[in-house]
């Protein structure tokens, strides 16, 4: 694994661009050398295991998540790896598969503390809010600083003053440009289309970025019924985009009774 990464690593790099981050298998392999590691590549996998596994609800972000619960717990003992450096790692995923963990170790005393820290940067908590919350209702003195931090809004008062002036450079570029120009939008698979879209040269079979079905516009290749236009078609029919895209998933049926 390590091999085949470091080659994925060079090839990218002599593109001028970064590798990608591990896919969940490739975490579930890192997580297997980690255990066992191989002699003189300690720093290597750790430093995989930080900086190369996307946080939030990846995938990958689940395999390392629940790792680490478990080292953090005491239930799987990795050399490499403390209860604390567990808890640790935790708190820097964000949101999602890490929030969980980190409120149960908020009932261990030895690593109590590194959880509440945590949690006082993590603003993605969702539902499990309330899990601090009550937590913090029956006693439970880390999570009642976690409360407080929130209120008192430590998660943005602890960060560096903003700088009194910043020099910047603009790039004026002829035409549109929106964020499907700027985004990773057809790798990212938790992007949500915004609907509706427009594409001059879709074919009806095809998807957009977001995984929904293409449509011809009404009225592109035929004379439109008047009785038959969409009011928020009008515009489409009209700026020459042969398709696009309604913003719903492509499982899910199309049937527009106003087209």
């Amino acid at each position: 694994m390590l091999k085949a990464y470091r080659e994925h690593v060079a090839e990218r790099a002599a593109l001028g661009i970064p590798p990608l981050p591990l896919d969940a298998k490739q975490t579930a392999e890192l997580i297997e050398l980690i255990k066992n590691p191989p002699a003189g590549e300690d720093a290597a996998l750790m430093d995989l295991l930080t900086h190369r596994v996307p946080p939030g609800v990846d995938d990958a972000a689940k395999v390392k998540a629940s790792f680490l619960a478990a080292v953090a717990h005491g239930e799987v003992k990795v050399g490499l790896i403390s209860k604390s450096k567990a808890t640790e790692l935790l708190g820097t995923m964000v949101g999602g598969y890490n929030v969980h963990p980190l409120i149960e170790l908020l009932d261990d005393a030895e690593v109590a503390g590194v959880a509440a820290d945590a949690l006082k940067k993590t603003l993605l908590m969702f539902d499990f809010f309330n899990d601090v919350a009550e937590k913090a209702k029956a006693g439970n003195a880390k999570a009642k600083e976690v409360m407080q931090s929130w209120a008192d809004g430590e998660w943005f008062t602890s960060r560096p003053e903003v700088e009194k002036k910043i020099t910047v450079t603009v790039f004026k570029v002829p035409g549109e440009t929106n964020t499907d120009d700027l985004s990773p939008a057809p790798d990212a698979w938790s992007r949500q289309c915004p609907g509706p879209r427009i594409h001059p040269r879709a074919e009806p079979a095809q998807q957009c970025r977001a995984g929904h079905h293409w449509h011809p516009v009404p009225g592109r290749r035929r004379l439109p019924n008047p009785k038959r236009r969409s009011p928020s078609l009008a515009p489409l029919q009209t700026s020459g985009f042969d398709h696009f895209c309604d913003g719903r998933v492509a499982n899910q049926s199309h049937h527009r009774p106003d087209l």
